[in-house]
């Protein structure tokens, strides 16, 4: 495996990605930003200050799903639908190079966006004059957000080497609601007595991925102390980074065998 190539596949998605016009949603979000400070004091003049920060993470996560999903469906079909990946498999570059910098790609792409949309969020909070109980708590969040994110972007990889853009997204979507689904499903599994439900609940738990390990949206607006400990924080990291390296492994075994 040579990471120079790998690099320079990553860097390929990452300015294709670029001249897209993907970042035009940083503008977007702004906006989204700026309209909401506008119009939630209106409706809830009490709890405005803890909406804003619940719609500013929240707003991030929605736009850097979509660009996880959509852009990873495609990433795979659109080299073959422009035939270019005839002219990659015939170069010395391995399967597994070409996929991992695929993903490389897209997750730089993916740091880009949310770093850029952590600074407009702190920055109209600060200038806002919104309070926010820790700067830590929300970078801390917008880093897992971005392995998350990730994470999404390689089951989105994996499902676009062997199927087409459209259902390869419409699998990635489901994936992702489900991984935050999982969680409920165990504690439903619980409180339900009944063998049946119990291994089929326990089968979702055991093959989606839980996403629920690395999203602190909801916890990061309470401060520090509202996150998990440390120790935690590194077991979910590293869940997240075996879970990604797992997909994209899978994704390998499954682009090595398939013929153009």
């Amino acid at each position: 495996m040579n990471l120079g190539r790998i690099g320079i596949v990553a860097q390929n998605v990452f300015w294709e990605v670029i001249r897209d016009r993907i970042l035009y949603l940083i503008g977007f979000y702004a906006l989204f930003l700026l309209g909401s400070i506008r119009l939630v004091p209106e409706v809830a003049s009490t709890t405005s200050d803890k909406m804003l920060l619940d719609f500013g993470l929240a707003g991030m996560s929605i736009l850097g799903l979509i660009v996880a999903v959509f852009v990873g469906a495609g990433l795979i079909n659109k080299e073959i639908d422009k035939r270019t990946i005839y002219v990659l498999i015939s170069k010395p570059m391995s399967q597994s190079e070409f996929i991992i910098g695929k993903h490389l790609g897209i997750t730089a792409v993916i740091s880009v966006l949310i770093a850029a949309m952590t600074a407009i969020y702190l920055a109209i909070l600060t200038l806002s004059q919104i309070p926010y109980p820790s700067l830590e708590s929300l970078l801390i969040a917008a880093v897992f957000m971005v392995f998350e994110l990730s994470l999404v972007a390689a089951v989105a990889i994996l499902f676009g080497v062997f199927l087409s853009t459209i259902l390869a997204t419409l699998i990635a979507f489901g994936v992702y609601f489900m991984g935050h689904l999982s969680p409920d499903m165990m504690r439903l599994n619980q409180l339900v007595d009944n063998p049946g439900f119990q291994r089929i609940t326990t089968l979702i738990y055991l093959i989606f991925p839980d996403l629920s390990k690395l999203d602190l949206k909801n916890v990061a607006v309470y401060g520090l102390g509202a996150l998990p400990e440390p120790q935690t924080l590194a077991l979910n990291l590293g869940y997240g980074v075996v879970y990604i390296i797992l997909l994209l492994a899978i994704a390998i075994a499954i682009f090595s065998v398939r013929e153009f």
